[in-house]
């Protein structure tokens, strides 16, 4: 009978359209008017119908699902806790005691420059982020709202590095908050504070960790309190498993007024603000849900390809300070390159691909060959990643990247630098060698605090060029 109703509506519709383009004076062609509500045409919809609601479901919501998952994870201190890790319990401070390391595999892509600090805050009252004088030592905190988006910068360049006292307000906080501190108002309530302090290859470690024991977290109440998160559904061996945990994670944080309107429509497929209900999918949306969540991660990474500047053979991407609606570049960023500064606090120009465009592998040799060192006011840094995992990679030297502290950094008498990039040490000693794996690979050039000319596009990135 429903197909029978649809298909007469449908006729009806049709014979109406006709009467109006047989009166126009140019016909023009409209699929939509001539495609009949068969069933095999309505169940070719509902898949394709699940198909773009489920992509459009999981760029949005992935950065939301990845925090979810991210802050769980770093406040876990059950067991042993490496000292290249951050983890802490929830509303306390967590420093890495030492640089990452290949072994260490809580965050991909780290870099080789920073002891790393990670405090996951819930808010049921404003806290105040306390930071010591760093004496001109780089550094630098961001304030992650739960869809990682970076709200607030606290650091070396857009602080100062004296002292200084800010209260984080949770959003609809009404009580009084420090005269003392500077202000920092947040739109989720949770948020995750992600640092990074300058430590040198080769340089005493002890001054650097006394210097993490004067950064401090505590209620405006002054009662610190213990705050265990609720654990996330298990979703072992389940194909919607993506869905489940954000519509778990929809109920504890408000969608932005901004994306209401997107977000009403994912109750099509069962997602709304109480959570996720698969009852709702017929058969042919389920299929085109789950063709979406296989489909999802490509999307996300193609946002390179449509957002990022390719310059010289890297990609080049800006806008993390504020991705707008571009959901599918900010779910990329909240995966492999989660916590990332906006371009004005650091750049990360990326290499996948020789000067020839051929994918980097540790079979040939590359020579990258700066003019002179990358124009920063702060630091720089060539690092190393197995494609496969972006992580760093294991070698003899354990040298893990290139840049502005390298022992014995080799420079022309021109001020140039070059860079030998492969898997077995160079004969040439005037070159400075970064290790490759055998396998892919790419690499991240670094600028930290970079200056107008790296910015603008003046300063020219090096060419990556295969040794033939």
């Amino acid at each position: 009978m429903l197909y029978r109703s649809i298909a007469l509506a449908a006729s009806l519709l049709l014979w109406s359209a006709s009467l109006t383009v047989a009166h126009s004076e140019e016909a023009f062609e409209d699929k939509l008017l001539t495609t009949p509500a068969t069933p095999e045409v309505i169940d070719k919809g509902l898949e394709a119908d699940g198909y773009q609601l489920g992509l459009s479901a999981y760029t949005w919501g992935y950065p939301l699902v990845r925090m979810e998952r991210v802050v769980r994870s770093y406040s876990d201190v059950s067991g042993d806790v490496p000292a290249t890790s951050y983890r802490a319990p929830v509303n306390q401070i967590g420093w890495a005691q030492e640089l990452a390391t290949p072994s260490a595999k809580d965050m991909p892509t780290a870099n080789n420059d920073t002891f790393y600090m990670s405090a996951v805050v819930v808010l049921d009252e404003p806290y105040i982020f306390s930071v010591p004088d760093t004496a001109d030592r780089y550094y630098v905190v961001n304030v992650f709202n739960m869809w990682q988006e970076l709200e607030h910068y606290i650091g070396r360049r857009t602080t100062g590095t004296k002292a200084g006292r800010y209260v984080l307000v949770p959003p609809g906080w009404t009580g009084d908050v420090p005269s003392d501190a500077t202000r920092l108002d947040v739109s989720t309530d949770k948020v995750w504070l992600w640092g990074r302090l300058r430590i040198a290859q080769g340089e005493p470690a002890g001054p650097v960790l006394d210097l993490q024991k004067q950064f401090t977290l505590l209620p405006v109440s002054g009662d610190a309190k213990t705050v265990e998160l609720p654990p996330l559904p298990a979703i072992e061996s389940d194909e919607l498993s993506f869905f489940k945990h954000l519509g778990f994670v929809l109920k504890s944080n408000e969608v932005k007024p901004a994306d209401e309107a997107l977000f009403a429509q994912f109750a099509r497929m069962g997602l709304t603000a109480d959570g996720f209900d698969e009852s709702k999918l017929s058969p042919q949306m389920r299929k085109g849900v789950v063709r979406a969540l296989a489909d999802g991660p490509s999307v996300a990474v193609s946002s390179l390809g449509s957002t990022a500047t390719v310059r010289n053979g890297w990609n080049w991407a800006t806008g993390l300070d504020n991705f707008g609606f571009n959901y599918p570049l900010r779910a990329m960023v909240s995966g492999a390159y989660l916590g990332g500064n906006g371009e004005k606090e650091a750049m990360y120009p990326l290499r996948y691909t020789d000067s020839d465009g051929q994918v980097l592998n540790g079979a040939n040799k590359y020579i990258i060959k700066m003019d002179k060192e990358p124009p920063v006011d702060a630091f720089w840094s060539l690092t190393m990643y197995n494609a496969s995992d972006k992580m760093l990679v294991e070698n003899p030297i354990q040298r893990y990247k290139v840049g502005t502290d390298t022992d014995g950094l080799k420079k022309g008498p021109d001020g140039s630098v070059t860079i030998a990039v492969q898997h077995d040490q160079p004969e040439d000693e005037s070159v400075n060698w970064l290790p490759a794996p055998e396998g892919d690979f790419y690499v991240i050039l670094r600028m930290y605090q970079p200056s107008d000319e790296v910015l603008d596009g003046s300063y020219q990135l090096p060419q990556m060029n295969r040794v033939k």
